[in-house]
């Protein structure tokens, strides 16, 4: 099983016992508001991502890790590498991604665990590029981007909902981690 700890966190493969708490993260509008259309999941949602996301595992290996704090085994969201299949120009990236609950914004925590990952991609995953995936005003998750040493690669358009992407890139072979 693929575990990755850092100083505060555990990534992890998912348990049954993270669909609630995951849910509750994704019913949240504030959360969910740069995530395609802005729609939240509900449980039921949520239980068919985590399965799409364990299916990666299994078949790319490769995914979207639970994040849970070490000091107290609470589950926080995701961060992880999946394949960008609903932006087929991108293809054949790995894109790197997060989703964090509100309550644990601006706790470093999505770098923290975004760092943890990248290193993942390039040392266990032999992959030599990744690239994330934001749409423009979303300044958190491009703070996160920078943080990562990721640099604007281009824009484009959503395939499905017409508005602007921005495609950042980094270039594993040069990353310092």
């Amino acid at each position: 099983m693929t575990e990755i700890q850092t100083p505060r966190l555990l990534l992890r493969r998912w348990h049954e016992d993270d669909l609630v708490p995951m849910a509750e993260i994704n019913a949240d509008p504030e959360v969910m508001r740069w995530i395609d259309d802005g729609s939240v999941l509900d449980t039921d949602g949520t239980a068919e991502a985590i399965e799409v996301w364990e299916e990666e595992w299994d078949e790319e290996g490769l995914g979207l890790f639970a994040v849970e704090l070490l000091a107290s085994g609470e589950l926080i969201g995701f961060t992880g590498l999946s394949v960008p299949n609903y932006l087929p120009e991108v293809l054949p990236a790995v894109e790197i991604g997060w989703r964090l609950g509100q309550p644990f914004w601006g706790q470093g925590y999505a770098s923290e665990a975004a760092h943890a990952a990248l290193e993942f991609a390039l040392q266990d995953r032999g992959l030599d590029r990744v690239i994330s995936i934001s749409r423009p005003g979303n300044e958190a998750s491009e703070n996160v981007m920078r943080k990562l040493g990721m640099d604007l690669d281009h824009t484009t358009t959503h395939p499905r909902y017409g508005f602007p992407l921005h495609v950042h890139a980094i270039d594993l072979t040069e990353y310092a981690a």
